[in-house]
């Protein structure tokens, strides 16, 4: 015989007053909470420094790896293949470190660390936006190294420091906006292998399938067909229009609807399903 232990009344009330204090959350302490979730995030990395491997590894090893093995049979030779080749490492480089987002999220709710979380009168989107804002530095190590090594294999951007800064701030935002996916991702899978797997399958025939690489000229028509549609396209091209040329191209606007897009669409849905985990 199974025994139901109604609630009591502190408890109930207990839970009122959270209730009621998450309603009464304002902007303000969405984002001061969000920020205390970040420093939380920053200090785990601090004390595991393992999580700062690929993004300090990948960079260096990809642009040298795709520059030696690529750079004669496509461009002629390494040094002409840098511009075509390094915005491409660069949008790879901060897509696959993104991917990271969604995994260490599932991690975090498989230990009961959000079992906290749902306790506490903060808002319910700081324990998935605090993160996230922690990861910006991520992204901005594994675009400096990228730009880093290019530079010392011979890469000279014509678009100078400040087109540069603006491909890396570019590539930055892409991949955050890209993150919410990945933390959607988080909230509805069931392991985070499972989440690992599932971003594998969207990154990788997204950013092989464009023009990261190689010419789009030189692809059959119906794979170019879809490599110009392919928004990690869009997002190199804008890359190289801004640090060879400094050049503000449509590219570069249409990347930024892109990602506002992505955030309005699964920032939202990230919410929603977090809250059914609560």
């Amino acid at each position: 015989m199974t025994t139901t232990i109604a609630p009591t009344r502190e408890t109930v009330d207990a839970a009122a007053r959270v209730a009621a204090a998450r309603r009464r959350v304002s902007v303000a302490d969405t984002v001061s909470q969000t920020m205390a979730m970040a420093w939380r995030a920053l200090k785990k990395m601090r004390r595991n420094p393992e999580q700062f491997f690929d993004v300090a590894m990948q960079p260096i090893l990809f642009t040298a790896m795709f520059a030696y093995v690529f750079g004669g049979a496509i461009a002629g030779d390494v040094e002409s293949y840098l511009p075509l080749m390094i915005p491409g490492i660069l949008a790879q480089t901060v897509l696959t470190t993104c991917m990271a987002t969604g995994t260490q999220l599932r991690e975090d709710m498989e230990k009961g660390v959000f079992d906290r979380f749902k306790s506490l009168p903060i808002a319910r989107i700081a324990p998935l936006a605090g993160p996230m804002v922690a990861d910006l530095s991520r992204y901005t190590i594994a675009a400096t190294l990228t730009f880093s090594m290019g530079l010392v294999m011979g890469y000279r951007p014509g678009g100078g420091a400040g087109g540069v800064l603006a491909a890396i701030l570019l590539a930055i935002f892409t991949g955050w906006s890209l993150a919410w996916i990945f933390t959607w991702i988080g909230t509805i899978a069931r392991s985070a292998q499972a989440v690992q797997g599932f971003s594998m399958m969207i990154l990788f025939p997204l950013t092989f399938l464009s023009n990261a690489f190689v010419p789009v000229e030189s692809l059959p028509g119906w794979l170019a067909a879809f490599v110009r549609i392919n928004p990690v396209s869009h997002l190199v091209t804008a890359a190289r229009d801004l640090a060879n040329h400094a050049t503000v191209s449509g590219e570069v606007a249409w990347t930024i609807v892109a990602g506002l897009a992505v955030i309005a669409i699964f920032a939202p849905l990230s919410v929603r399903s977090y809250k059914r985990h609560l």
